[in-house]
């Protein structure tokens, strides 16, 4: 039986920030330690994605389970079995998943979540909305509404170049689209929670301006098919939505109060962070240029960050290295390696190998150069092809005939 979503919310937040703090604006942990999921898990009350739900995924799908699935990236869920119980009975569901719109290139963390995501609607054969979030940047941020909405634009160009299916997705901006059924399903959600309940969620603070306590209801009803009729009508079908675990207090909030108005919970399918080259103590960081892999970067600047800047677990003298093998728990390189290498075979070779000391830190390193610089110049070449005209076709507000073939 599971628990209410927001029962002792401000009890459970204030425990969890002793030691991290994990929020949709900021993921810290204690003393530049690790993130520890097993603690988030317990204190969100979401449950660990184990090997049944994973094995029943490829049943259903009759396709090999995502990398991400396999080496336990997206580890965490709600309700997950749920949407798999409502699939093999036939029943339809729609993906949704966003991006907030802050900067012009996005880098490789940004991309996980739509890369799994664009595995997900291929696999099941369902729908996808995508939020962009210019709204919230603009209040986060303090950019003008004019650059959000260019932002907006340009990373539309980056997730469509992940491949995905313009006659089962629909991409679209909160400046462009909100209000209608949209809107008001967004009334239906602020009326259900209290100020003091979220503050008790997000921590805001008198010194917050209004628009931060107001943005919560926008960011939760993409959940309910209701908020796009273009597309679903008056179907109340579920939803699943694959996203970082910073994002889960926004849909604790959401399922609390769906079941009140009248739809389902929203499902959660929820991943890790993608650590910062200079170790694994939270997300890469748009700020430092250093701490990340970005999808405009050349193969000299990949090359570059990789030798530089990537935190190894090698030992600092060969012979030493030799002796004892690589630290593998806190190696950047075998970490990114264990995200972007598709070949499982190959990755058990170079754990045992880097791992007992026989390769060496620069052999692990011109490896993961090679498998980022293809998975960059991939996209790179997938983004050139992204037109104007490409981006408002996928932004359209028009049906999808085809949306569950």
């Amino acid at each position: 039986m599971e628990k209410t979503e927001l029962k002792d919310e401000k009890t459970k937040e204030v425990e969890v920030e002793e030691e991290q703090v994990v929020n949709p604006w900021e993921v810290s942990a204690k003393d530049g330690g690790k993130i520890d999921y097993d603690k988030l898990i317990d204190k969100f009350g979401c449950q660990r994605l184990d090997e049944t739900l994973i094995q029943r995924v490829k049943r259903l799908t009759n396709r090999e389970p995502h990398v991400f699935l396999r080496r336990g990236v997206f580890f965490a869920h709600r309700d997950f079995n749920d949407i798999l119980d409502s699939y093999e009975k036939g029943e339809k569901f729609y993906l949704y998943t966003g991006r907030g719109p802050s900067s012009e290139a996005l880098h490789l963390g940004h991309l996980i979540p739509f890369m799994f995501t664009k595995y997900l609607q291929d696999a099941f054969k369902v729908p996808l909305v995508i939020q962009l979030t210019d709204d919230e940047k603009c209040m986060w941020k303090n950019l003008s509404v004019e650059e959000s909405q260019r932002l907006a634009r340009e990373n539309a160009k980056d997730i469509i170049a992940c491949g995905f299916d313009v006659s089962k997705t629909f991409i679209f901006s909160d400046f462009d689209y909100v209000g209608g059924a949209f809107y008001k399903n967004m009334v239906k959600v602020a009326k259900c929670v209290t100020y003091n309940k979220v503050v008790g969620i997000f921590g805001f603070t008198g010194e917050d301006h209004i628009g931060k306590v107001s943005f919560p209801p926008i960011q939760a009803v993409p959940s309910f098919p209701s908020s796009f009729p273009h597309l679903f009508g008056n179907d109340n079908i579920r939803c699943l939505i694959p996203c970082a675990i910073d994002q889960d207090p926004y849909f604790r909030m959401t399922r609390d109060v769906a079941p009140r108005i009248g739809y389902h919970k929203p499902a959660l399918i929820e991943s890790s962070f993608f650590p910062a080259l200079q170790g694994e103590n939270g997300k890469m960081s748009a700020s430092d240029p250093n701490s990340a892999i970005y999808v405009t970067d050349s193969a000299k600047e990949i090359k570059n960050k990789i030798n530089r800047y990537a935190f190894s677990g090698g030992q600092d003298s060969i012979e030493k290295h030799r002796k004892y093998g690589a630290n593998l728990e806190v190696d950047i390189p075998f970490k990114y390696l264990g995200f972007f290498l598709d070949d499982d075979k190959e990755l058990d070779h170079i754990r045992e190998e880097y791992g007992s000391g026989r390769m060496l830190t620069g052999e692990i390193k011109k490896r993961l150069v090679d498998v980022l610089t293809d998975l960059v110049e991939r996209h790179r070449r997938a983004r050139e092809a992204v037109t104007d005209e490409m981006v408002d076709a996928f932004m359209a507000v028009r049906p999808l005939p085809n949306m569950f073939n």
